[in-house]
């Protein structure tokens, strides 16, 4: 079960940032990878289209320069997330830019198309694809991805509900690759889980939320330490897509989380449909059912620090070496 050669001794967990709307700026990704774990953002945070080159140019500056000054640190590489549906207008253009600059990982949600896996192969780097169901993630390998993550029963943003003991297993009968498994992880402790029921890596996102760098209100940040997984509630009504977010934040928007209505789900509107009280990106907040195991706001070089503890107390406890 294989985390990517070019990766493996640059982190010192086997982590991936999963990238958040809003939350995930150069400013966090950054940090996490200064401490070894792979940061990532999608493509359409930087706004205009045009920022994404001035990101990109100053993500690996801010590497570089950080590892020649450090030279025994482990500095992971970075990722961009690609949205591949027709509602994104700027895929040809993102990737354009991604290969410009080519950016060690490529994560790609909805489709997986062949032309951005061509793309980022043409220059070395890797694709790694997120699925909810073993249906997607045989697609996905069709599409000769590199890597699947499984997004599972209580991730944030837009989760399935598969546990992962099924999801992982299955995906494993037929794919050789690395396998990301994501949902309600927010320890170095869950991490070593993770690889233990046969994962390659973690892929935490909501964990990271709650940390200096994140780009979102601190009320959104103190919302997450306040609540717990009970407080999380799965719905399609605010993007077309089933997701995982705050019932505080659907509270105080307008909405009763015990009556949502289901959504259209032709219209992937990503909360921008005239017919929604609130607009996701602004509205309504994103967590997956992790968040009661959250219990304080850290920078994120701290947090990545006690989570590579965690890891090592964990396998130290259950093997026996370090």
């Amino acid at each position: 079960m294989p985390i990517p050669a070019a990766f493996r001794d640059r982190l010192s967990l086997p982590v991936i940032g999963s990238p958040m709307f809003i939350a995930s700026t150069p400013e966090l990704v950054i940090e996490q990878c200064k401490a070894g774990v792979i940061g990532s953002f999608p493509a359409l945070n930087a706004r205009p289209a045009a920022q994404l080159d001035e990101w990109l140019v100053r993500i690996r500056e801010e590497l570089e320069a950080y590892a020649k000054v450090n030279p025994g640190a482990k500095v992971a590489p970075f990722a961009v997330n690609q949205i591949c549906h027709v509602s994104n207008d700027r895929l040809l253009q993102d990737m354009e830019a991604c290969v410009r600059h080519k950016v060690p990982l490529i994560i790609t949600s909805l489709r997986p198309p062949r032309e951005v896996v061509e793309a980022a192969h043409s220059y070395g780097g890797l694709v790694f694809h997120d699925v909810i169901s073993v249906k997607h993630a045989r697609k996905a390998a069709e599409q000769g991805v590199d890597g699947i993550i499984a997004v599972c029963a209580g991730a944030g943003g837009h989760a399935g509900m598969l546990s992962p003991f099924a999801l992982v297993r299955e995906i494993r009968e037929f794919f050789d690759g690395t396998i990301v498994l994501a949902g309600a992880m927010s320890s170095g402790a869950d991490v070593f889980a993770s690889q233990a029921i046969g994962a390659d890596m973690a892929y935490i996102g909501t964990r990271f939320l709650a940390t200096t760098e994140a780009h979102v209100l601190d009320e959104y940040k103190q919302m997450i330490v306040a609540s717990a997984a009970e407080d999380v509630v799965y719905t399609n009504l605010f993007s077309g897509v089933k997701g995982n977010y705050l019932r505080g934040s659907v509270v105080r928007t307008g909405y009763d989380p015990d009556n949502l209505p289901e959504a259209d789900k032709s219209k992937m509107n990503f909360g921008s449909g005239s017919d929604l009280k609130a607009k996701v990106w602004r509205d309504i907040w994103s967590a997956g059912q992790g968040v009661g195991n959250i219990h304080e706001v850290l920078p994120t070089g701290e947090l990545i620090a006690r989570m590579v503890s965690e890891y090592e107390d964990t396998r130290h406890r259950l093997c026996g070496a370090r």
